[in-house]
């Protein structure tokens, strides 16, 4: 059974949509930038994709005014619209029991830091927000907003969240539990998650360099993104943008923020997923690679795609574009990855200069066309959590 992708939405600090998001890419167009939305103290020291719409204006956008909805599920919302719109997707549809929703977070609605510490700390009732801290608030949201039918899950294995979420709603088409799966997943720019960050001394006080020798960091930022995923026999006369054909999860069980130096967990990952497919190593035509440019992560990742491909194929990170996105990252680059087959074109990776001593790997440097057949889309996360998913043309 072949699962194909009909439908695609995003929104992230390079783009409102996907035609905008595709712009951006080609154009080596980074969203990496000084906060002018976001309350931060560290709003002019650490850059970040932000999205500069603000709160209560995408509210008007989306006319999202019930009570305790979040910048988290205002972005989702937003990506959600325009993937179901793109693969023309009825309300009867979205209602019906077999239509599955499966999104991600790490933040959710967490995002009101201050507002949550507020709530923690007060013996009154709460505020509109109290039921909106859970990762799956903002699932339950678009659940409530749209009376959606059928099974609804949340997602949270940190930064490969949305790609699970990805793998997840596959399976369910597969074993018969649904005929449609919305997948994506959503994640605003927070306190919480800048500061934990920044105390972890991984972000970096420039622009990233992922795979540099000379990386100092990640850059966070904000995004959303979902696909709508169906059955081959029930897509007559749509928009196909690629297959689903391979998936593969892992966990590196190394370090609560770190991979091993081996990187047994992105080595399997990526292995499971070319079983899963069918497919041989010389297959992947290109890879969107997790790239978080920081010491541990490019270090480890090229490890594990030495270990895999011997020759590895083009590979670039786009966060240099989006920064990492966290729960929606995973998500963000199966766009990516769908427009790079869809388009047969390569996006190239930012802010390179000089490789990794001893790995010696090099990104794809510029945009270039070129005739893509397979692409292998890596998102691995905090506590080891790696997954790997394949998009092939139809």
């Amino acid at each position: 059974m072949s699962i194909l992708v009909t439908g695609i939405g995003i929104i992230s600090a390079i783009g409102n949509n996907v035609n905008e998001n595709r712009t951006s890419l080609i154009n080596k167009a980074s969203g990496i930038t000084t906060l002018s939305l976001f309350n931060s103290r560290y709003a002019g020291l650490r850059p970040c994709g932000e999205i500069k719409i603000e709160t209560t204006a995408l509210k008007n956008r989306l006319n999202a005014f019930e009570k305790g909805v979040t910048r988290s599920s205002l972005l989702a919302l937003h990506a959600f619209d325009e993937a179901v719109a793109d693969a023309k997707l009825s309300l009867s549809q979205l209602q019906h029991p077999r239509t599955a929703l499966i999104g991600a977070s790490t933040v959710g609605g967490m995002c009101l830091t201050d507002e949550l510490y507020h709530d923690a700390n007060k013996t009154e009732d709460g505020s509109e927000y109290l039921s909106s801290y859970d990762c799956a608030s903002v699932n339950l949201y678009l659940q409530e907003r749209y009376k959606t039918g059928g099974i609804v899950n949340t997602i949270n294995t940190a930064c490969s969240s949305s790609a699970n979420a990805i793998i997840y709603g596959a399976r369910l088409l597969k074993q018969g539990y649904a005929d449609i799966a919305i997948v994506g997943g959503t994640d605003s720019l927070a306190k919480f998650t800048i500061n934990g960050f920044n105390a972890l001394h991984i972000l970096s006080p420039d622009p990233c360099t992922p795979f540099d020798r000379d990386r100092k960091g990640l850059n966070l930022g904000e995004a959303a993104a979902f696909l709508v995923l169906e059955k081959e026999e029930n897509t007559k006369g749509k928009t196909v943008y690629a297959k689903i054909a391979g998936y593969g999860n892992s966990n590196d069980a190394f370090h609560p923020s770190s991979l091993s130096d081996a990187g047994d967990g992105p080595y399997l990952a990526m292995q499971q997923a070319l079983s899963e497919a069918g497919l041989h190593p010389g297959s992947i035509s290109y890879i969107n690679a997790h790239g978080t440019a920081t010491e541990n992560n490019d270090a480890v990742e090229s490890e594990a795609m030495l270990r895999l491909f011997g020759e590895v194929p083009d590979f670039a990170s786009t966060k240099g574009y989006t920064g990492h996105t966290l729960g929606a990252a995973g998500a963000v680059e199966a766009v990516y990855s769908v427009l790079s087959l869809f388009y047969q074109e390569v996006y190239p990776n930012l802010n390179f200069q000089q490789p990794i001593e001893n790995k010696e790997l090099i990104p794809v440097p510029e945009y270039k066309k070129k005739s893509l057949r397979h692409v292998m889309s890596n998102s691995f996360g905090f506590g080891g959590n790696c997954s790997s998913l394949i998009f092939s043309t139809v």
